[in-house]
């Protein structure tokens, strides 16, 4: 890993109306615009929608990462992140986000094992520890 601190650089550029290209140096072009909750059109990644997957994404990258650390044999992680947006003293902002997480292991994996990876997963992710909004996980493990 590089040392502290990492610095991210996003370009966004466009005009009264129409979609709103994201790009990063290296990386393709994503076409946002807004939800349809604010009258956008619905089909295209929001402002919201890829603040909630960053969620998701880092989520499961941290857990890559503890279950790695602590030598922990998994199949797969499936996740749902719920991020809930409401108006909190006049201002517009996330306020709770739900990590639902299903966790498929091998027969024989220590089921509280994984529930503590998982719990840690949530505790170390970079993003969520970023924002203001309570969180919480709902964790299922799988065995077979």
């Amino acid at each position: 890993m590089h040392p502290y601190p990492h610095l991210y650089t996003v370009q966004a550029s466009a005009g009264p109306a129409g979609d709103v290209p994201v790009s990063a140096a290296g990386l393709p072009t994503l076409t946002t615009a807004p939800p349809a909750e604010f009258d956008g059109p619905g089909d295209r990644w929001s402002p919201e929608t890829l603040l909630v997957a960053a969620v998701a994404d880092c989520f499961l990258l941290s857990f890559r990462g503890v279950a790695r650390a602590n030598k922990f044999d998994w199949h797969a992680l499936e996740c749902s992140v719920e991020g809930r947006l409401d108006r909190v003293e006049g201002k517009t902002q996330f306020t709770h986000y739900v990590v639902r997480a299903t966790l498929r292991v091998p027969a024989g994996a220590d089921e509280s094992k994984a529930r503590e990876l998982l719990e840690r997963a949530e505790h170390v992710c970079l993003i969520s520890n970023s924002l203001v909004g309570q969180r919480s996980l709902e964790p299922t493990v799988v065995v077979g």
